[in-house]
């Protein structure tokens, strides 16, 4: 027997909400979400009319559907922002090069101004080029502080006041379990926050509207808006460490659905005690990025990469910090743990 939308009460349901578990037809659907989506942004205080904001833009169904969202908001509530897609060129063939196509769909359906950055133009390495270097274990270490600096980089050519992320509720409660399972406790603090105040030159603040969207009902809007977005996984990432707390993750979701807000919950909650040192939030001394060391990841990571020893970055190498800001040569036995790959 057809099942009657809980919010209308007069077309039929063509979903039941993973987040509520109410039966909704897609219009109250499609309004509940960006509702969700609006009240978060009101809430925190996300934006100011007037700001120029950037959109993330990877071509995946986060960012496809944060960009959507956000032109609708903008549009319906006159947030007075001016939007625009930022996207990063990690060099993947076959992966990226593909998601970028729809991307540039996107800057068409949306009508918004589209900028890209490359590794290879930041760096003068592609992803490809480092994974045949480092091999399999550790790229993903690579990527995410490559990207992370590059986001940046291209936020301040847009001169943007704000980047805005496809983060989303279980990206966050992922999170929280790798810092809880690394005992990271200074990105543990943080990792919950849902926008980030400027941390230097160079860096833009940033913010999650989607923080609190279950990931199944990402999926939801995307498909009955028929959006255009990509859905292929990164070649490079069966390995990566997070997708062991996803797995865990979706393991209690299954069981209690409230589980992804739950662990979110529990992280904005957390407190560290009084005494714990933490990290001196400092800039590195070769780029000036925001780093609680001599030099920022990076800097340390492209020094290996350029010197041929790719474990540089990997794992805690700080004593290794002050022979390579003054350029002393490391020793056989150094040059020898660190030029290995662990495949």
């Amino acid at each position: 027997m057809p099942v009657q939308c809980s919010s209308c009460t007069k077309n039929r349901a063509v979903l039941k909400r993973p987040k509520t578990g109410h039966s909704l037809c897609k219009e109250c659907f499609f309004f509940a979400f960006e509702e969700e989506v609006h009240r978060t942004i009101v809430a925190a205080e996300l934006f100011k009319p007037g700001e120029r904001v950037g959109i993330a833009a990877s071509g995946g169904k986060d960012s496809t559907v944060l960009a959507h969202v956000m032109k609708v908001l903008n549009e319906r509530y006159s947030y007075g922002l001016e939007l625009m897609l930022l996207s990063v060129d990690e060099g993947i063939t076959g992966y990226r090069d593909d998601s970028l196509e729809t991307v540039k769909r996107n800057q068409e359906q949306y009508e918004l101004p589209l900028k890209i950055v490359s590794y290879e133009e930041l760096y003068g390495w592609t992803m490809d080029a480092i994974v045949k270097q480092v091999g399999l274990k550790n790229n993903c270490t690579f990527c995410g502080v490559f990207r992370r600096q590059a986001l940046d980089r291209g936020a301040i050519m847009l001169k943007v006041d704000k980047i805005c992320t496809g983060h989303n509720a279980d990206d966050v409660a992922e999170t929280v379990l790798m810092n809880i399972l690394r005992g990271d406790i200074a990105r543990l603090r943080r990792c919950t926050a849902i926008s980030t105040s400027s941390e230097g030159d160079g860096v833009v603040p940033r913010c999650k509207p989607l923080k609190y969207a279950y990931e199944k009902e990402i999926v939801l809007y995307a498909y009955f808006k028929k959006l255009d977005y990509f859905s292929t996984e990164c070649i490079y990432s069966p390995n990566a460490y997070r997708g062991h707390a996803r797995t865990f993750l979706k393991d209690l979701e299954s069981i209690r659905p409230s589980s992804i807000m739950d662990v979110i919950h529990s992280g904005e909650n957390l407190s560290v005690r009084d005494g714990v040192k933490m990290p001196v939030q400092g800039t590195c001394s070769r780029c000036g990025y925001i780093s609680s060391q001599a030099l920022c990841k990076a800097c340390v990571l492209l020094e290996g990469l350029n010197r041929g020893l790719p474990k540089l970055g990997i794992g805690k190498h700080h004593r290794l910090h002050g022979k390579l800001l003054s350029e002393e040569p490391l020793t056989e036995k150094e040059e020898k743990k660190l030029k290995a790959p662990e495949f």
